[in-house]
This record gives C-alpha cells, sequence and structure tokens, in this order.
C-alpha cells in the first residue's frame, strides 16, 4: 500500500486480514483520516533492493486486482512502483503490548525497516495510523 509518500508493506498468513486492512487504509483516505492510500499489490508483490531501499513492484498479471472477501477479485487504482518504508505483520508470534527493540524493525534483501507486530485479534487499524501519524518522518 502506497499511503502518502510511503510505502507500507503488509505481511501475514491467509486469511490473516492484509486485503482488509488494504481497502480499510484506502477508505480511511477517503474520509480525510490519510492523505492519500493506494493499492500497489494485494496477493503478490515483488521486493527488489536498489541503493539501500526496497522496492516493491505489483505481480504483473494481479497489477490492479484485489480478493474482496465475499465479493471476489475487484480491479483498483494502483501505484506501478514504490519505496518501502515500514513493514506491518498480521497475526504475528512475537507481538507485544510494549515490544522489545529487535521485534521494531525487520531486514529484507538487506533493508533494514521499521516493522509494526500485530497479534492476532488485535485491532490492526487503529494501530496503523498511530504508525503512520507519530512515526517521526511522518506520512
Amino acid at each position: 500500500m502506497l499511503v502518502g509518500a510511503k510505502a507500507v508493506l503488509i505481511r501475514g498468513a491467509t486469511g490473516s486480514g492484509k486485503s482488509q486492512l488494504a481497502l480499510a487504509l484506502i477508505e480511511a483516505a477517503a474520509q480525510g483520516a490519510l492523505p492519500f492510500a493506494r493499492l500497489i499489490a494485494d496477493d503478490r508483490a515483488h521486493v527488489e533492493a536498489r541503493a539501500g531501499r526496497l522496492l516493491v513492484r505489483p505481480a504483473r498479471e494481479l497489477a490492479g486486482l484485489i480478493e474482496v472477501r465475499g465479493l471476489g477479485i475487484r480491479r483498483l487504482a494502483y501505484e506501478p512502483v514504490a519505496v518501502v518504508s515500514f513493514v506491518i505483520d498480521l497475526a504475528a508470534a512475537d507481538a507485544g503490548r510494549l515490544p522489545a527493540r529487535e521485534a521494531a524493525e525487520t531486514a529484507i534483501d538487506g533493508v533494514v525497516l521499521p516493522r509494526l507486530a500485530v497479534a492476532p485479534g488485535q485491532p490492526v487499524l487503529p494501530m496503523v495510523l498511530a504508525l503512520l501519524k507519530l512515526s517521526p518522518a511522518g506520512v
């Protein structure tokens, strides 16, 4: 998801709520809670480390498609590429009320990124909005 000028990489097992969170972020932007939100990829994303940054792109055959549980596959506007700024892990086993410092970061292809670990059943959107709005660089 591209939120403002930052891409948020949402990870989790099947059924953990990745697409639901993506749709909730798009709706939050439509209601003015975020400046902007647009899909980058759903289900499969290609990530690539380049010049110390992590780039994310949709899988070509799935670009612009998102699964809406109960409605099926839908088409949305999407961004073709963005730089990942945060990682959100849904239903994370290591999620904690006051996370350890090492749990607040993750490395992907050698790029270290801030990480939000969300416990199973935890309301996700309020945590993500707080992360995006309260991060040092903002949204």
